[in-house]
């Protein structure tokens, strides 16, 4: 067969459809929220802000073990497989809801989707790892972690026009089928990099020979996986990231229904403007990748620039404290846009450091234990934006967002360290 130009390039951006159709699928619920109606025992009522925490909750949950489970569980079978079967699952599990009829329910289908989609960034880290020289692993990760991005953006005004026309049920039921065209592509494309048929001799020396990271040729053994914990650059990756995803959490889920709730946008107003913070955050998942990556080719170590990227994105994220003081609705969405900006440039470094200090066959372990760490922190969070919102306001969740990040910074500078040219991932 014919090599395929750029193939590793082309590999990546079909890891950015997969995470675009990650966040339409989990933007559905956080869109339609405040204008669900469910009749129950003969009563007819909205979620309120408990009822939506608690859904949202359950997903977290099940999205923070499925980081590390399915992150060791693709390790074990290999990126292609493990991606095909996260995405049958998800795609099944996101139309799951146009069936709901409680609380209860709308839970349980949301806790079956966290458990497909929790294995998208442990297998995007992996792919990178395999398939990118170190110098380019910065813009590779923004890539796929831009279809966050792309993904929030795109579900407002998409999920508001189906509903608008057609039914909040029906909008869960057709964002489950993007993954299904998405499978085709992925099958055709993805194999592993030592047996691809359509890779060039040229990419795949350029490929081999800028790896900086240790490779591992330990057996696969259980004592081996519990040996990571036992390394600050672990933890300096995971309480980073435990401290920092809490955020982007709350802005995900809590965004429109801040909009509606504080501001007094109706579901047409939310489509429109809701989605503006996520293409600010695709703008800093390239800003993080860019710029570590010129750090690099100026001689800066590779970890050393990657953390001087998490000092300066911290800056930024202080804008959602005075978002919500604003008195304009437009001066509150553009310094949560400032904000949303800062944080996708730092969790693109902290997506990436995995890949910098770790051989391939743990990145997908180590990206899954961070997942899990901060997903679960995230899930309590939530539960804690919830009970805030009802008895309080808004203002307390916007505070923590803001100052918290500058810990997670100070974790990354004090327990990450550039790795030795040893076996780092044995036991």
């Amino acid at each position: 067969m014919k090599p395929i130009k750029h193939l590793r390039w082309w590999i990546v951006w079909t890891l950015f459809g997969s995470t675009v159709i990650n966040y339409i699928d989990r933007q559905t619920l956080s869109v339609l929220a405040p204008f669900i109606v469910i009749t129950q025992h003969g009563r007819t009522f909205r979620l309120s802000d408990v009822d939506y925490s608690h859904i949202v909750f359950w997903f977290q949950i099940a999205y923070a073990v499925m980081w590390l489970v399915g992150g060791v569980l693709i390790d074990l079978i290999g990126t292609r497989l493990g991606l095909t079967l996260a995405m049958i699952w998800w795609s099944v599990a996101s139309m799951l809801p146009s069936l709901a009829r409680s609380v209860f329910s709308f839970s349980i289908f949301r806790f079956l989707l966290g458990i497909g989609e929790g294995c998208n960034w442990p297998g995007a880290s992996k792919t990178v790892a395999e398939w990118f020289p170190a110098r380019e692993r910065g813009l590779a990760v923004a890539v796929f972690d831009s279809g966050s991005s792309i993904g929030g953006f795109i579900a407002p005004p998409l999920v508001a026009f189906i509903a608008y026309n057609f039914g909040w049920r029906f909008a869960f039921f057709t964002s489950g089928l993007l993954g299904m065209l998405w499978l085709a592509v992925w099958l055709k494309l993805y194999h592993p990099l030592a047996g691809h048929p359509r890779v060039s001799v040229e990419e795949r020396q350029l490929i081999e020979s800028g790896r900086d990271a240790p490779r591992d040729t330990a057996e696969k053994s259980a004592g081996r996986w519990l040996g990571l914990l036992r390394q600050s650059n672990v933890w300096g990756i995971v309480l980073g990231r435990s401290l920092t995803d809490p955020i982007w959490w709350f802005y995900v889920f809590w965004i429109p229904k801040y909009l509606h709730d504080a501001r007094g946008f109706d579901l047409k107003h939310i489509g429109i403007f809701a989605g503006i913070p996520y293409l600010a955050s695709d703008l800093g998942n390239f800003t993080g990748g860019l710029a570590s990556g010129f750090l690099i080719r100026r001689g800066m170590p590779v970890v050393r620039a990657r953390k001087a990227v998490c000092v300066a994105s911290s800056l930024p994220i202080l804008a959602g404290i005075p978002a919500a003081l604003a008195h304009s609705p437009y001066s509150a969405l553009a310094l949560i846009s400032l904000a949303t900006w800062g944080y996708a440039s730092w969790s693109t470094m902290g997506l990436t450091f995995p890949s910098d200090l770790f051989p391939q066959e743990v990145v997908a372990s180590v990206t899954g234990l961070s997942g899990l760490g901060a997903a679960g922190v995230s899930a309590l969070s939530t539960l804690g934006v919830g009970l805030l919102v009802a008895k309080f306001s808004y203002l307390p969740a916007f505070l923590a967002a803001g100052t918290i990040p500058l810990l997670a910074t100070a974790c990354v500078l004090l327990l990450i360290h550039a790795p030795a040219r040893t076996d780092i991932g044995a036991a």
